[in-house]
Protein backbone atom coordinates (compact mmCIF):
# COMPACT_ATOMS: atom_id res chain seq x y z
CA UNK A 1 0.00 0.00 0.00
CA UNK A 2 1.29 3.54 -0.79
CA UNK A 3 1.98 6.47 1.80
CA UNK A 4 -0.78 8.44 0.13
CA UNK A 5 -3.20 5.61 0.70
CA UNK A 6 -2.94 4.87 4.26
CA UNK A 7 -2.60 9.11 5.01
CA UNK A 8 -5.97 9.49 3.15
CA UNK A 9 -7.62 6.94 5.13
CA UNK A 10 -5.96 8.02 8.39
CA UNK A 11 -7.81 11.56 7.41
CA UNK A 12 -4.08 12.97 8.45
CA UNK A 13 -3.81 16.23 5.83
CA UNK A 14 -0.03 16.74 6.72
CA UNK A 15 0.88 12.84 6.36
CA UNK A 16 -0.98 13.71 2.43
CA UNK A 17 1.22 16.84 2.31
CA UNK A 18 4.04 15.20 2.96
CA UNK A 19 3.76 12.46 -0.08
CA UNK A 20 3.25 15.10 -2.50
CA UNK A 21 5.75 16.53 -4.81
CA UNK A 22 6.88 20.32 -4.56
CA UNK A 23 5.93 20.34 -8.82
CA UNK A 24 2.28 18.04 -7.95
CA UNK A 25 -0.18 18.75 -10.77
CA UNK A 26 -3.46 17.98 -9.77
CA UNK A 27 -6.25 17.49 -11.78
CA UNK A 28 -9.71 17.86 -10.60
CA UNK A 29 -12.92 15.95 -11.49
CA UNK A 30 -14.84 19.26 -11.62
CA UNK A 31 -12.56 21.85 -12.81
CA UNK A 32 -10.91 22.03 -16.10
CA UNK A 33 -7.97 23.86 -15.13
CA UNK A 34 -5.12 21.79 -14.21
CA UNK A 35 -3.57 22.77 -10.33
CA UNK A 36 0.20 23.54 -10.49
CA UNK A 37 2.05 22.99 -6.96
CA UNK A 38 2.21 21.51 -3.81
CA UNK A 39 0.45 24.20 -1.65
CA UNK A 40 -2.68 24.41 -3.69
CA UNK A 41 -3.17 20.43 -4.53
CA UNK A 42 -2.49 20.10 -0.57
CA UNK A 43 -5.27 22.47 0.54
CA UNK A 44 -7.56 20.90 -1.74
CA UNK A 45 -7.08 17.52 -0.42
CA UNK A 46 -7.57 18.79 3.01
CA UNK A 47 -11.06 20.43 1.82
CA UNK A 48 -12.38 17.14 0.31
CA UNK A 49 -11.66 14.99 3.34
CA UNK A 50 -13.79 18.07 5.00
CA UNK A 51 -16.47 17.07 2.13
CA UNK A 52 -16.45 13.33 1.81
CA UNK A 53 -18.24 11.05 4.61
CA UNK A 54 -17.49 7.32 4.47
CA UNK A 55 -14.61 7.24 2.80
CA UNK A 56 -12.83 3.88 1.66
CA UNK A 57 -10.39 2.72 -0.62
CA UNK A 58 -11.86 -0.44 -2.41
CA UNK A 59 -8.75 -1.90 -5.02
CA UNK A 60 -5.42 -0.44 -5.70
CA UNK A 61 -4.22 -1.05 -9.25
CA UNK A 62 -0.29 -0.87 -9.77
CA UNK A 63 2.29 -0.66 -12.36
CA UNK A 64 5.97 0.57 -11.48
CA UNK A 65 5.34 4.81 -10.94
CA UNK A 66 1.67 4.99 -11.50
CA UNK A 67 -1.38 3.47 -9.55
CA UNK A 68 -5.02 3.44 -9.51
CA UNK A 69 -7.00 3.85 -6.07
CA UNK A 70 -10.45 3.14 -6.55
CA UNK A 71 -13.04 4.48 -4.07
CA UNK A 72 -16.02 4.95 -2.39
CA UNK A 73 -17.55 7.92 -0.53
CA UNK A 74 -20.62 9.87 0.29
CA UNK A 75 -21.46 13.41 0.08
CA UNK A 76 -24.56 13.86 2.37
CA UNK A 77 -27.38 11.45 0.40
CA UNK A 78 -25.46 11.05 -2.98
CA UNK A 79 -23.01 7.62 -3.07
CA UNK A 80 -19.47 8.84 -4.61
CA UNK A 81 -17.67 6.36 -6.75
CA UNK A 82 -14.52 7.46 -8.30
CA UNK A 83 -10.37 7.00 -8.74
CA UNK A 84 -7.27 8.53 -7.90
CA UNK A 85 -4.60 8.38 -10.63
CA UNK A 86 -1.34 8.71 -9.03
CA UNK A 87 2.12 9.18 -10.64
CA UNK A 88 4.71 8.72 -8.68
CA UNK A 89 8.28 10.41 -9.57
CA UNK A 90 11.78 9.09 -8.92
CA UNK A 91 11.73 10.00 -5.43
CA UNK A 92 8.57 8.33 -4.77
CA UNK A 93 6.59 11.19 -4.56
CA UNK A 94 3.32 11.72 -6.04
CA UNK A 95 4.15 14.58 -8.74
CA UNK A 96 0.98 13.60 -10.93
CA UNK A 97 -2.90 13.21 -9.31
CA UNK A 98 -6.23 13.18 -11.52
CA UNK A 99 -9.50 12.69 -9.65
CA UNK A 100 -12.50 11.21 -11.65
CA UNK A 101 -15.66 10.85 -9.94
CA UNK A 102 -19.17 9.16 -11.06
CA UNK A 103 -21.95 9.70 -11.47
CA UNK A 104 -22.92 12.77 -12.98
CA UNK A 105 -24.38 13.58 -9.58
CA UNK A 106 -21.61 12.90 -7.51
CA UNK A 107 -20.06 15.33 -9.56
CA UNK A 108 -22.21 17.81 -9.14
CA UNK A 109 -22.48 17.37 -5.48
CA UNK A 110 -18.43 17.65 -4.92
CA UNK A 111 -18.67 20.77 -7.49
CA UNK A 112 -21.16 22.12 -4.59
CA UNK A 113 -19.61 21.03 -1.68
CA UNK A 114 -15.79 21.93 -2.37
CA UNK A 115 -17.18 25.69 -4.29
CA UNK A 116 -18.29 25.78 -0.23
CA UNK A 117 -15.16 25.04 0.75
CA UNK A 118 -13.07 27.05 -2.07
CA UNK A 119 -12.45 30.51 0.25
CA UNK A 120 -10.61 28.11 2.51
CA UNK A 121 -8.77 26.42 0.29
CA UNK A 122 -7.52 29.54 -1.23
CA UNK A 123 -6.47 30.49 2.61
CA UNK A 124 -4.66 27.82 3.19
CA UNK A 125 -3.03 27.42 -0.02
CA UNK A 126 -1.05 31.29 1.02
CA UNK A 127 -0.81 30.53 4.38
Amino acid sequence: MIDFRRAVEAGDGDAIAATLADNVVFRSPVAFKPYPGKPITAAILRGVLRVFEDFRYIRELSGGSDHALVFEARIGEVTVEGCDFLHLDENGLIDELTVMVRPLSAAQALADAMAAQFDQIQREATA
